[in-house]
């Protein structure tokens, strides 16, 4: 059986230049990074067609070591939708590299759903991740130059500032560090540490905005800390977003790729979903609905994460309206949360498969709350029995849930066109049935409830002192209408990993609030999460290789 990668460098890739013809785009609108990739202007985006156009949310089950397929299961039914005659795209984040040399190996899809050129698409791409990079730390270098001056000072309080840097790669080491030693020429010392790039308030400001005007703005908007006289800092009192800006000028453009099978394909922006808010851009999805009659993309993780954040951020703030929901569901997954060991999910085990039925039930519940019925995606493995495919079939008949068995994977485009009629029935029955959990008007704490009693199950909620101060301290600020992007776990419903299948009557503890005010949403961190990943054990940087004739081997 190949690889990924072999299959992806086996494909027989087309111009990129072909492609956007595909969607009426001349070469003199493209702007080229090589043969197979390009940046497209903002000017291609239609708001009337966006209006018009049918958008579909891939989302899945709790994740478990086993893996679920999100975006496998995305490119393949874009792929089914166009063979059965649609016009349609996938937007997608684009990988961290953090995750590509650390746990995943590569984050492109799989088998024969892919997006390609694969390596470019997983190492550096069009250097937008790298952009964000550059822009946040500019902002960290202004910051603590700025407290270095005696003539310009702004008197920042260094205590108060929690803009750290950022890099894109899993580095725990840097989690917490201290700057500024060796001197009065080499800054003034302060506690401070590193997040991952895809954590950065800068890229979930770009995935955001609206414009490159709107990015500036918001930009401008970050807030920085106080002074010692207890006044407001923001990165506009450094006069830090026009060069910021600057550097993000191309980052904002999306990119187009394409499929193994040669549909269009648009990569931007990459938060993850269990610290920001786990979509590409509005901007990107704006794109892809102006091109084309669908679109499919997806959120991070599982439905109380990234589908949440895709309702209640992305499409509240965006002015978008979802047609459909997909929930992609693996046997393998729902017998672990059933209680099976990981070794043992080749097995058949029914049982297990029933009792890890309530996970799935609940993020089907969730969907409820936004106004869909979703589509549920058997994403196909070898180790599924007919037993098994059956139980869950029928699981969900019970339901009265649409269900389609997914072979993307193996098939491509012919392995989903179940799931892309279903898709297409479901989103004629749904032309406006989306509705927000909540809205900007309500309390931050009405907000927090709504998210962590409905999407996670939780019984209530638990602030720590330090929490509800600076809960304060962000409404004393007159920023009181923003949303809500709660950082936890992806391990588990609720804000312990440890907790399979569905918890219940459970508490979810708030023992931190962040300020992203150029994002436009607080960030209230729920258990131990972590905004700077470590590597495992066995990091997938010890597998990815090069040959002598120059091609990659080692992504997955």
């Amino acid at each position: 059986m190949k690889s990924d990668i072999e299959i992806a460098q086996a494909a027989k890739i087309q111009p990129i230049v072909t492609i956007a013809k595909q969607l009426g785009i001349q070469e003199d609108d493209l702007e080229l990074y090589g043969k197979y990739k390009a940046k497209l202007p903002l000017k291609l985006i239609d708001e009337e067609k966006v209006k018009k156009g049918r958008l579909i949310l891939v989302t899945a089950i709790t994740p478990t070591p086993a893996g679920e397929g999100k975006t496998t299961t995305s490119i393949g039914l874009t792929q089914a939708l166009n063979k059965i005659g649609k016009k349609a795209m996938v937007v997608l984040r684009e990988p961290s590299l953090g995750p590509v040399f650390g746990i995943k190996g590569g984050a492109a899809g799989g088998g024969n759903s892919q997006v390609i050129p694969m390596e470019d698409i997983n190492l550096h791409f069009t250097g937008d991740i790298s952009a964000v990079e550059k822009a946040h730390n500019l902002l960290a270098a202004l910051i603590d130059n700025n407290i270095q001056l005696k003539e310009g000072n702004l008197g920042i309080d260094p205590r108060t500032v929690e803009w750290k840097r950022v890099m894109d790669m899993n580095e725990r080491s840097l989690r917490d560090i201290v700057i500024g030693l060796g001197g009065q020429k080499q800054g003034v010392p302060r506690e401070t540490g590193f997040n991952i790039t895809a954590a950065s308030e800068v890229m979930a400001t770009l995935c955001v905005s609206q414009n490159l005007q709107d990015l500036k703005n918001r930009l401008g908007n970050i807030f920085i800390g106080y002074t010692y006289d207890d006044k407001p800092i923001f990165a506009r009192d450094l006069k830090a977003q026009g060069a910021m800006t600057v550097l993000l000028k191309d980052a904002i453009k999306p990119n187009l790729v394409q499929t193994l099978e040669g549909n269009p394909a648009i990569i931007h922006g990459g938060p993850f979903a269990n610290i920001a808010q786990g979509t590409n851009t509005i901007i990107a999805t704006k794109m892809g609905l102006s091109l084309t009659d669908y679109v499919v993309t997806e959120a991070g993780f599982a439905s109380e994460l990234g589908a949440e954040k895709f309702f209640n951020i992305k499409s509240q703030g965006g002015d978008l309206m979802p047609n459909a929901v997909v929930i992609v569901a693996t046997i393998r997954a729902l017998k672990y949360h059933g209680g099976a060991k990981l070794a043992d999910l080749a097995k058949e085990n029914v049982k297990a498969l029933e009792i890890g039925f309530d996970n799935l039930d609940k993020h089907i519940e969730n969907m409820s709350y936004y106004g869909f019925k979703p589509v549920v995606a058997i994403n196909k493995f070898d180790s599924d029995t007919v037993a098994e495919i059956e139980l869950l079939k029928k699981h969900c008949d019970t339901l009265g849930i649409t269900v389609a068995l997914n072979d993307a994977w193996a098939k491509g485009g012919d392995g989903a066109t179940d799931l892309a009629e279903k898709v297409v029935a479901a989103v004629s029955d749904c032309p406006s049935c989306f509705k927000p959990l909540y809205f900007p008007e309500w309390s931050y704490e009405e907000k927090i409830e709504a998210i962590a009693t409905k999407m996670y199950g939780a019984k209530n909620v638990e602030y720590s002192i330090e929490a509800k101060n600076q809960l304060k301290k962000i409404n004393a600020l007159g920023l009181t209408n923003l949303a809500v992007c709660i950082a936890k776990t992806q391990k588990s419903l609720s804000d312990d990993q440890y907790k399979k299948n569905r918890p219940r009557d459970f508490t979810v503890k708030i023992r931190e609030i962040e300020l992203s005010s150029g994002a436009g949403f607080i960030v209230p961190i729920a258990g131990t999460i972590m905004r700077m990943p470590g590597l495992p054990s066995i990091p997938s940087a010890e597998k990815i290789d090069i040959d002598e004739h120059g091609n990659i081997i080692g992504l997955f």
